[in-house]
């Protein structure tokens, strides 16, 4: 089921629980009224442009988290390939595990997909930043990979 869901800014962000990569399950309530959430979804662990954009991410995140933000990754990949992705990366920062895409679909990034002439459903790279409200601060629907977790960043530090 391709998702028809095309979130907005100011909308309220869409409630989830999922497994991460820390051991824990990670809801988007642990952080209301405390920190600002950055949720990106991504395709797959260890391909070329999840690793660039994964890799963006864990350089800038000293800096995000110094803007009262967390960065959390999610794909439709087990934890168990998350693992291997943050251990050969050093990545620094939870990945969460949608495998139903449940997650995904209520914010609209699973969804139709080409690839060498096929039609799929899989993961669609987006970014949300969430408020400490809950509400949508900043919608990202195309994602420049290589140079996301620099631009989250910029972003954050006009406000």
């Amino acid at each position: 089921m391709s998702s028809t869901v095309q979130l907005q800014v100011g909308d309220t962000a869409p409630d989830f629980s999922l497994s991460a990569s820390t051991g824990q399950t990670v809801s988007l309530q642990d952080y209301l009224g405390k920190k600002r959430v950055v949720l990106y979804f991504y395709p797959k662990d260890n391909t070329s442009g999840c690793t660039k954009e994964a890799c963006s991410f864990r350089d800038n995140l000293q800096n995000i988290e110094v803007k009262d933000t967390v960065v959390l990754g999610i794909s439709a990949d087990s934890l168990k390939s998350h693992d291997k992705f943050i251990e050969k990366y050093d990545l620094n920062f939870p990945l969460l595990s949608d495998q139903e895409h449940k997650v995904a679909e209520a914010y609209g990034a699973w969804g139709e997909k080409k690839m060498y002439g096929k039609t799929y459903m899989g993961m669609i790279r987006k970014t949300f930043v969430i408020g400490k409200d809950g509400k949508l601060e900043h919608v990202f629907h195309k994602v420049k990979a290589a140079e996301h977790g620099e631009e989250i960043l910029s972003l954050l530090e006009k406000e």
